[in-house]
């Protein structure tokens, strides 16, 4: 996310460094870049006009150009003005004082509503809160059965589909269910829209009043951009919304919905749509997603998604078996596991401070989630006794693997010469104490990111 925009920004603070000393001058022709910059990241132009402003402002007082080290100080102030611009205020959720709460879900066809329903639901459900989701869209083919699909797959109640209602009869009929089955959330998802039009506005101001929502949350995908922003008003002026979902974070975005979004409305943006996983939903926090942009990193939501995801009884069991040098396939298939269990690959290695400007070496080492999948086929295409004894892998079985898992022999023997390398070190272990083991793990670690299989020389990011 905000890839140019990150990229752009980078080169003003590096060019500003490198001139030393900050003068009134410098500060002016860095703010020029900035919002040429803003705007071509699809920001608004009177959302780019404030912040240029309030940057400016406060980049040209005598304490920054007096300071001992200017520049920071500088992009310290970009970064307050971004936190500012994008909503500083608690996003979250609003809970209504008598369960159920009920969420209205808007946005027009294809913004990943439907989507944002079922991750939001399962978001809440983790949170230990029973959930009900209904779907009011009679209108696009199979949308009410794609979110029973949904519910199936998250383990989210959805409202039994009665063929022939309106979406005000449903709506009554979700309340009623809501109440009985004492849940504490309803989300109602609304029918999309190729545009504002009176009549469906019309149908969505009588579904809200029969269901008196707390949240009135519209979806936007973040690459439509400024016609994002256009859609966020006429929703708001129509019915009020109450906060902002942004999708498809996690693509080549240019970013300007999220700048824009919340300063055109008022309203907060309350999560971030960043994959197409069922849990690839964050909650919005402006700090850190300036943080991201400035090149800060996001070592807090690095940590919290680890945590999240990575199944911590596993790891440790895994830990426990290399420091006594124990190490075979089915090792190198849980590990193989857990890093695709973190989400985007891509994005997690971006969260890391200082990364942006590796941006073009990570792109071109081509690494995705997929290339983990595969070497997890590799591995999975063994059987129990091959993976715990890989000495007896010989040429026939190679062959039959490769077939099994649909890649090369030469894709097994690069996966086995890596698993070779991580045996090697794995034995050292036995011998170290627990600091120089860690130093030890990290070393391979770093071996996994070397030219590994299936790569195109990439290797594990970490």
């Amino acid at each position: 996310m905000f890839n140019q925009l990150a990229k752009r920004l980078a080169g003003v603070f590096e060019k500003m460094t490198s001139r030393g000393i900050l003068t009134a001058e410098m500060v002016d022709e860095s703010m020029r870049e900035i919002k040429v910059a803003l705007l071509e990241a699809d920001v608004a132009l009177p959302v780019v006009k404030t912040f240029i402003a309030s940057v400016k402002e406060k980049a040209v007082g005598q304490d920054v150009i007096r300071s001992i080290s200017p520049v920071q100080q500088v992009i310290k102030i970009v970064n307050d003005a971004l936190i500012e611009t994008l909503g500083s205020e608690n996003c979250a959720l609003l809970r209504a004082k008598v369960s159920p709460t009920v969420i209205l879900m808007l946005g027009l066809q294809g913004s990943g509503k439907t989507t944002s329903c079922g991750k939001l639901a399962l978001r809440l459900k983790k949170n230990g809160l029973k959930v009900l989701m209904a779907s009011l869209d009679i209108y696009r083919p199979a949308a009410q059965e794609q979110l029973a699909g949904l519910g199936e797959q998250i383990g989210v109640d959805t409202l039994p589909i009665v063929a022939g209602q309106k979406p005000q009869e449903i709506t009554k009929r979700a309340c009623q269910e809501a109440k009985a089955g004492a849940y504490d959330y309803l989300i109602l998802d609304t029918a999309g829209r190729l545009h504002i039009d009176e009549e469906k506005m019309t149908e969505l101001k009588e579904v809200e009043q029969l269901s008196s929502p707390t949240e009135k949350l519209l979806v936007i995908d973040a690459l439509t951009g400024q016609d994002a922003v256009q859609v966020a008003n006429q929703f708001h002026q129509a019915i009020g919304i109450t906060g902002l979902i942004l999708t498809r974070m996690d693509g080549d975005s240019r970013g300007g919905a999220a700048l824009s979004a919340r300063q055109m409305t008022g309203q907060p943006i309350k999560f971030l749509g960043v994959g197409e996983k069922a849990d690839a939903l964050e909650v919005f926090d402006a700090a850190r997603l300036a943080g991201r942009i400035l090149d800060k990193g996001d070592v807090v939501g690095l940590v919290e998604t680890a945590m999240e995801k990575v199944d911590k009884e596993a790891a440790a069991a895994q830990a426990e078996r290399m420091t006594q040098g124990k190490f075979d396939i089915n090792d190198m298939l849980s590990y193989l596991q857990q890093i695709d269990k973190l989400g985007d690959v891509k994005g997690l290695v971006m969260m890391i401070p200082g990364m942006s400007k590796f941006r073009e070496k990570i792109e071109q080492a081509q690494i995705d989630n997929k290339i983990f999948k595969r070497q997890a086929a590799i591995c999975l295409s063994m059987t129990p006794y091959e993976r715990k004894h890989p000495d007896v892998l010989k040429a026939a079985r190679k062959q039959r693997i490769a077939k099994g898992a649909g890649v090369t022999v030469n894709d097994v023997n690069k996966l086995l010469a890596q698993y070779d390398q991580m045996a090697k070190v794995c034995k050292k272990f036995k011998k170290m104490g627990p600091l120089a083991s860690m130093g030890m793990m990290r070393k391979m670690s770093s071996m996994m990111g070397g030219k590994g299989p299936l790569m195109n020389g990439g290797g594990f990011p970490f």
